[in-house]
C-alpha cells in the first residue's frame, strides 16, 4: 500500500496522509463514494491516473471534497505517526496524467511558504490553474500564427545591451537592469535576448504589469515569436490556463507572457526571465501568499543561475540602491529611436493659475491648437467618478461609506455615490443627513468630470474615456486603444491604465489634470508613485515626433517628485527619496513586515492587536538576550488603526516590524501567527515587504 503526501489549500501550516488510489480504477457510483463520505450526487465515474508527486489528487477533507498537490508519496508510514493509521481515507483520484508541478516549482512553493508565512497548500495551489480539466481552444487570442516578424535592427546601446545580458556568466551578477527613458527600445532589447536564449534551446518567462494595459507589447511578442508563445491572461477561463499549462509542460510553448502569476510557469529549460515594468505596484499579490513577483523571480533565476533582466524608465526606489550598489548591472539607453525625442514639460501651478474648472485655460489653449493641427490628446487623473466628496457647507458633514471608512464618490453616469473599495452604492441626498440643510454640494473631481467639461468645452472634438468604470466587456480596453491609436477619437482621458505600455504616433500632447492626487497619502511611497506617474504618463508624447509636450498642473510644484519629474531631473530625485528614506529608516535602508487585524467589531480587532504586540516584544526580547545580529535594531512600530481603518464592514488595526534582517522579522511573526490562536471572527493578514500600508 502506497501512501500519499498531499498539500491541501486550508489554513494550517501542515500536510495531509491519504491512501493511495489505484490507477486506472473507476470511482462508481454504486460504491457510494467511500461508505456514504461523499454525497451519492457528487460521486461519478472518472478515471484515476497513476500518482506522482506534482500532481494534483481529489480527497476528501472532512465531508468537503478538495483538490490538493501531491509533494510526496512512501510506502510505509512513519514509526513516530502522531494519529491512528485506521483513519487514514483513501484519495478519490488523481487527476493529472503528468505532474503539473515540476521538482523546481515544488521546491519553489516551499520556499514561497517559509519566506510569505502561508500554508505550504496555499502556496503552491496558488501556483497552478484552478481547474479541473483543460478544455479545447487555449489562450492564442493575442496571437495572428501568420504575423511572425524578423528582429528590427538595434542600435549600438540596444545591441550592447543585448550581448551583456545573454552572455551573463552570473560572476558579476545574474540581475540586469535596463534603464531607459519611454520610447528608448527596451521592448526590442527584450525580444532580441529572448530570440538569442530561444536559438540556445532555452525557454524565456516575460512578465508585465497587467495583459490589458500592456496590449502592444504582447502582441509586439506575439508577432515576433508567433505559435511558440503561450499567454496567460486574465481573459482565460482557468481551464483554458491549464491547457496553457500543459502546452508550456510540453514545450509547445517556449516564451509564456503573462502577468504576476505568470512568475510561476513551468518552463522547462528556462533561460531568461524579464521584468517588464520593474517598477509596478501590480507585480505584488494582495491576497495571501502576498508575494512580489520581482523576488520569487529572483529566487528561479539565482536557483536557476540564468539571466533576470528588470527594465523600466522609472525604477523602484530598491532597484535605484540595487544598481548604484552594482547588485544589478546596468545598462542603459539614452536615445528615443522612432524618430521622437523627449517632450518639453510645463508644470501649472493652480494657486496662480486662471482656471474654469478643472483644465487652466493654459491647457485648453493647448489643447485647442493641438486639435487644429489634426493630432491627439491625452488628459490624465487617477481618480474615478465625477466628484469626490460630498460636503455640508452648514455642519461640515462629509459623508463617508457606511463600510468604510473612506468618501463616497459621486457617479453622474449612474446618479449615485459609490465606494470604490466595497463598491456600496446610495443615491444622492438632497439635504444634508445629519443636520438637515439643504446647503450641500461636491467638491473634487474624476475622469467623469473630465469627460464632462471637455465635451463642454471642445465639442467638436471626439473624446474617449477609459477606466475601470467604461471599460465593462471583455477585448473592450484593447479595442478602445486600437481606435485612438488608428485617429477614429481626438481625446484620450483615463486613470492610470493610460499611463503605460501605449504608443500612438499622433500624439502631441499629454495633461495631467492633477498631479496631487496620490502624492499626500499617508504613505512612504506616495512621492514615488507621484513621480513614476507623471513620468510614466508625460513619456506618451514626443515618442514618433520631436514636438511633443505635456502640461502638468499641481498644487505643489516644488515637491520633488513633481519638480523633478517635470524637469528630467531623475537622478536628483531618486538621491533626495534615498537620502529622505535613509533618515526615517524606511526600506530600501531597512526591512517591513506589516501585521494587520481585522474583525466586524471594533474592539476585538483592538484588543487583538494589543495581545500581538505583547507576544511580539516577548519574542523580540527573548532574541535580543541572544544577542542575535540586528536584533538590537529591530522596532515593532504600533499597534495603531490603518491609514484605512475600515474597510468592508472590517475594523482594522496594524503592528509594522522593522529592521535590517528579515529573517528576524518573520520569526517574530511566526511566533505569533503558529503559536497563538485568535478569537474566532478575528483575522490577521500577513505582508512581508509591504509595498501599501493604506
Amino acid at each position: 500500500m502506497k501512501y500519499l503526501q498531499v498539500a491541501l489549500n486550508v489554513p494550517a501550516n501542515q500536510t495531509f496522509t491519504y491512501k493511495n488510489v489505484q490507477a486506472g480504477k473507476i470511482v462508481a457510483q454504486e460504491e457510494k463514494a467511500q461508505k456514504d463520505l461523499i454525497p451519492l450526487k457528487l460521486s461519478r465515474k472518472v478515471d484515476s491516473f497513476e500518482a506522482q508527486v506534482g500532481s494534483r489528487a481529489e480527497v476528501m477533507f472532512g465531508n468537503k471534497r478538495m483538490t490538493g498537490i501531491i509533494i510526496d508519496i512512501f510506502d510505509e508510514l512513519p514509526k513516530d505517526l502522531s494519529f491512528d493509521p485506521r483513519k487514514i481515507r483513501k484519495a478519490l483520484r488523481i487527476l493529472d496524467q503528468s505532474p503539473l508541478l515540476t521538482p523546481e516549482l515544488l521546491d519553489l512553493g516551499k520556499w514561497l511558504s517559509a519566506f510569505y508565512l502561508c500554508p505550504i497548500g496555499e502556496a503552491l495551489c496558488s501556483m497552478i490553474p484552478g481547474a479541473k480539466r483543460e478544455v479545447d481552444g487555449g489562450g492564442f487570442a493575442l496571437v495572428d500564427e501568420d504575423s511572425f516578424e524578423g528582429r528590427n535592427v538595434l542600435s549600438d546601446e540596444q545591441e550592447k545591451a543585448v550581448q551583456g545580458i545573454v552572455s551573463s556568466d552570473g560572476k558579476k551578477s545574474l540581475y540586469h537592469y535596463l534603464y531607459g527613458a519611454t520610447g528608448s527600445g527596451k521592448t526590442e532589447v527584450f525580444l532580441s535576448a529572448a530570440e538569442k536564449i530561444l536559438e540556445a534551446g532555452k525557454g524565456v518567462l516575460y512578465l508585465v504589469p497587467e495583459i490589458g494595459l500592456t496590449p502592444q507589447v504582447v502582441q509586439a511578442v506575439a508577432r515576433r515569436f508567433g505559435n511558440t508563445v503561450a499567454v496567460l491572461h486574465s481573459a482565460l477561463s482557468p481551464s483554458q490556463k491549464l491547457g496553457e499549462w500543459k502546452r508550456i509542460l510540453k514545450k509547445e510553448a517556449r516564451v509564456v507572457i503573462g502577468a504576476r502569476s505568470a512568475v510561476f510557469a513551468p518552463i522547462p529549460d528556462l533561460g531568461l526571465i524579464i521584468i517588464d515594468e520593474e517598477h509596478d505596484s501590480s507585480y505584488k499579490s494582495g491576497n495571501s501568499p502576498r508575494y512580489h513577483a520581482r523576488q520569487v523571480a529572483m529566487r528561479r533565476a539565482s536557483k536557476l543561475k540564468i539571466p533576470l533582466v528588470m527594465g523600466s524608465a522609472t525604477p523602484s526606489v530598491e532597484a535605484w540602491k540595487a544598481i548604484e550598489e552594482k547588485q544589478f548591472l546596468c545598462h542603459s539607453l539614452t536615445k528615443r529611436l522612432s524618430g521622437g525625442k523627449m517632450p518639453i514639460i510645463a508644470s501649472l501651478d493652480l494657486s496662480k493659475e486662471k482656471m474654469n474648472g478643472a483644465i487652466s485655460l493654459a491647457l485648453e489653449e493647448e489643447i485647442r491648437q493641438t486639435l487644429k493641427e489634426k493630432r491627439q490628446v491625452i488628459l490624465f487623473l487617477n481618480r474615478r467618478g465625477f466628484n469626490h466628496i460630498f460636503r455640508c457647507s452648514s455642519c461640515g458633514f462629509e459623508l463617508k461609506c457606511k463600510n468604510c471608512s473612506v468618501p463616497m464618490t459621486y457617479h453622474k453616469a449612474q446618479n449615485r455615490l459609490v465606494c470604490h473599495y466595497c463598491s456600496y452604492s446610495v443615491e444622492p441626498f438632497r439635504v444634508c443627513p445629519q443636520c438637515g440643510s439643504v446647503d450641500i454640494g461636491y467638491s473634487g473631481f474624476g475622469t467623469e468630470f473630465i469627460e464632462s467639461e471637455v465635451k463642454s468645452k471642445f465639442p467638436n472634438a471626439r473624446s474617449l474615456r477609459l477606466d475601470t468604470d467604461s471599460v465593462l466587456k471583455k477585448g473592450e480596453l484593447e479595442e478602445k486603444i486600437n481606435a485612438f491609436k488608428k485617429g477614429d477619437y481626438d481625446i484620450l482621458l483615463g486613470t492610470q491604465m493610460i499611463a503605460k505600455g501605449l504608443n500612438f504616433p499622433a500624439l502631441k500632447l499629454v495633461g495631467v489634470i492633477l498631479a496631487d492626487t496620490s502624492l499626500h497619502l499617508p504613505d512612504f511611497r506616495a512621492a514615488e508613485r507621484t513621480f513614476s506617474l507623471i513620468t510614466q504618463v508625460a513619456g506618451r508624447a514626443g515618442r514618433f515626433f520631436p514636438d511633443g509636450k505635456v502640461f502638468v498642473q499641481t498644487y505643489s510644484p516644488s515637491h520633488p517628485a513633481i519638480y523633478c519629474a517635470c524637469h528630467s531631473r531623475q537622478k536628483d530625485f531618486y538621491q533626495q527619496e534615498l537620502d529622505t528614506r535613509r533618515l526615517l529608516n524606511f526600506p530600501p535602508y531597512s526591512r517591513l513586515l506589516r501585521l494587520v487585524f481585522r474583525s466586524y467589531v471594533q474592539a476585538d480587532s483592538e484588543a487583538f492587536a494589543q495581545d500581538a504586540f505583547n507576544i511580539i516584544s516577548e519574542e523580540l526580547q527573548a532574541i535580543k538576550e541572544k544577542h542575535l545580529q540586528d536584533s538590537d535594531q529591530t522596532e515593532i512600530l504600533g499597534p495603531s488603526e490603518c491609514p484605512l481603518s475600515k474597510i468592508s464592514s472590517n475594523y482594522r488595526n496594524q503592528i509594522l516590524l522593522r529592521g535590517p534582517s528579515i529573517a528576524i522579522l518573520q520569526r517574530l511573526a511566526s511566533r505569533l501567527i503558529y503559536g497563538f490562536r485568535a478569537k474566532e471572527g478575528v483575522y490577521i493578514e500577513v505582508d512581508v515587504d509591504p509595498v501599501n500600508l493604506l
